[in-house]
């Protein structure tokens, strides 16, 4: 037996952890620059408010309607899923982190009641973080997963579903027929893996609700479609073709990218954007002990900008050795930024790419003949694997950027906005992972 846990429109309960003013108020948050609305409160959702949505589109609902937007808070809200996905793995032998609000647990041989079990979860995630989660049980994970939705659905809608199947929905105690009145009642795009586009061609065939994909003949579908989608009616039949992941599979390349919140029309400003970008993606390498092979450096002006001069660079520097030592990537991704810059241009992006990635401690790099320093001859810098832990085991202890590579800050004022940041008019405060931000009580 699997279960999803997910929580209910995370970026918002996040914030309304530390803002509680902004219960059962309409709220969104905005991606990076401020510029759409990638996350939504129920109550934005009934205003109308559309995944993805641009802000200047609803901006107006800000007096009309009391519509609150704050920017994205992403370290704020990777470290709530870091708790929350702790709390969760106290109830299940496995559990598959799926995404930052979402993951799988497997119940194989857990005994007792699961709607109990899920509900005394969701208390202690409810109680240790502030936020609400619901949770679906099913054989398979795509019943898990639509278990799930009917959880969430029920609660936030009365009269969808049954009552009783709000906010914690076990599968596994539904007859045929209750399962079948579910399934009828569930239109097709709301199956995991289905999407709008495959939902659309299934509509054109009469094929409108989960219940009208069940009977559907599966080499038929695998003809038409696809074997993905005959595994999806497979699992909603109850037969389990996905297994839990207790690792999530390495990457095979890594990216951070980011849009500027102005124009950086300084070496200088690609300089600190990029070693940062390079410090970020060598931090997730890390975390999966890999090392790269190569690093790929590329910044471009905005093409909606159509009075400004174009140019786009791109330029990958390969490494002597595989390495996942951030002053070797980052020196890299400098080195490749100075030569590749032009003056006189607006650059709206940069970015930075770690590829040819292998497991660490198991590549074959190049022979460096000058990694040791002979008289009057500078050595090359050596990977320094002990001090990136010591790094990261600070950097975890006492916040991000605690400890970091000096060219990706080359203001002399850290708390100085730098030119390449994205616009975060309406960030909250990074309560857990700050310690100048932490929550003050006064009583």
């Amino acid at each position: 037996m699997f279960a999803l846990v997910d929580a209910n429109n995370m970026y918002v309960s996040c914030e309304r952890v530390f803002a509680p003013r902004l219960a059962g108020r309409p709220v969104v948050v905005l991606s990076s620059n401020d510029g759409a609305c990638i996350a939504r409160s129920n109550e934005a959702k009934d205003l109308g408010v559309k995944m993805a949505q641009p802000w200047f589109q609803v901006r107006h609902l800000e007096r009309s309607a009391g519509l609150i937007a704050v920017s994205a808070n992403f370290e704020l809200y990777g470290d709530m899923s870091s708790r929350m996905m702790a709390i969760e793995a106290r109830f299940a032998p496995r559990q598959e982190i799926y995404s930052i609000d979402e993951s799988f647990l497997d119940f194989a041989g857990v005994r007792g009641d699961l709607v109990a079990i899920g509900r005394a979860m969701r208390a202690d995630v409810l109680r240790e973080t502030g936020l609400p989660t619901s949770v679906g049980f099913g054989l398979t994970k795509t019943l898990a997963k639509l278990a799930n939705h009917v959880a969430k659905t029920a609660d936030r809608k009365p009269g969808t579903y049954p009552a009783d199947l709000a906010q914690v929905c076990n599968f596994g105690t539904l007859s045929n027929n209750e399962l079948e009145q579910i399934f009828a009642a569930t239109e097709v795009g709301d199956i995991w893996g289905v999407g709008q586009r495959i939902g659309a061609r299934l509509g054109d065939a009469g094929v409108r609700t989960v219940l009208d994909l069940v009977r559907c003949d599966t080499a038929t579908l695998r003809k038409q479609f696809s074997v993905v989608l005959e595994k999806t009616v497979l699992e909603l039949r109850g037969t389990s073709c996905m297994d839990l992941d207790d690792a999530p599979a390495a990457r095979h390349q890594i990216l951070v990218s980011r849009s500027f919140g102005k124009a950086v029309t300084e070496l200088s400003g690609i300089v600190e954007a990029v070693s940062e970008f390079a410090a970020r993606a060598a931090e997730r390498l890390r975390q999966q002990d890999g090392a790269a092979g190569a690093v790929n450096v590329f910044f471009t002006t905005s093409a909606f900008r159509q009075n400004d001069q174009q140019h786009s660079a791109s330029v990958t520097v390969p490494l002597i050795r595989p390495t996942a030592d951030s002053r070797l990537l980052v020196g890299a991704a400098v080195q490749a930024a100075t030569g590749a810059y032009r003056t006189g241009f607006n650059y709206a992006k940069a970015g930075v790419m770690l590829v040819d990635l292998q497991p660490a401690g198991q590549h074959q790099g190049e022979l460096d003949l000058f990694a040791d320093a002979e008289e009057g001859v500078k050595a090359r810098p050596r990977d320094r694997a002990a001090l990136m832990q010591a790094m990261d085991s600070l950097n975890r202890r006492f916040g991000r950027d605690s400890v970091r590579i000096g060219s990706a800050l080359q203001v002399s004022n850290s708390n100085e906005v730098r030119s390449w940041s994205t616009r975060q008019e309406r960030r909250s405060p990074r309560y857990t992972t700050r310690w100048d931000e932490m929550p003050r009580v006064r009583a």
